[in-house]
């Protein structure tokens, strides 16, 4: 085959480490990229899509599943390597109290001190639209910059778009 390789493309991924409350992930390396979102948004799936490997992050239909930060690493084809942060989703209530706090909290101090943060992918329903939480997310990280560190990317994700009749998706869009 002799057509050009892509640079960018992702040639290998694979799981690193999980954190949960009261654990802490691997010290940072290389450059991260976290997803956030709503429980059940899309997260892992993106991930997936990202690194075009079908099952490397789990997925679920369940709200809920992830209840931990998972941390990836991706290597491209011109050998750059990044991680890529999997976050717990929010806004799922069958969590008692205290278990939603300590993943806040879990979430919170990863988005204040990881010194490799480059970006955020916040990932938004397209049907839902921007909510409080998701709101509440975006500010969180613009307002966390009090870390010494570059600054840290926001990045609007719309998902779900498939479930939206052709006929709206651009309106949709232009209003997220």
């Amino acid at each position: 085959d002799s057509a050009p390789r892509d640079p960018n493309r992702i040639i290998s991924a694979e799981f690193l480490a999980g954190a949960a409350p009261g654990s802490f992930l691997p010290a940072p390396i290389c450059v991260e990229i976290a997803f956030g979102g709503r429980s059940n948004v899309g997260k892992s799936s993106l991930i997936n899509t990202l690194v075009e490997r079908k099952s490397l992050v789990r997925t679920s239909s369940k709200p809920g599943s992830t209840r931990q930060i998972n941390q990836y690493e991706a290597r491209a084809a011109d050998g750059t390597r990044f991680h890529l942060i999997d976050l717990p989703g929010y806004g799922f209530t069958r969590r008692s109290k205290t278990e939603q706090s300590a993943w806040a909290g879990l979430i919170e101090g990863y988005l204040q001190s990881r010194v490799t943060l480059a970006a955020v992918a916040v990932l938004v329903d397209i049907r839902r639209g921007l909510e409080p939480d998701d709101q509440e997310l975006i500010d969180f990280v613009e307002t966390a910059k009090e870390v010494t560190r570059r600054p840290v990317e926001v990045l609007v994700v719309a998902t779900k778009l498939d479930k939206v009749p052709r006929s709206g998706r651009k309106t949709a869009l232009a209003v997220l």
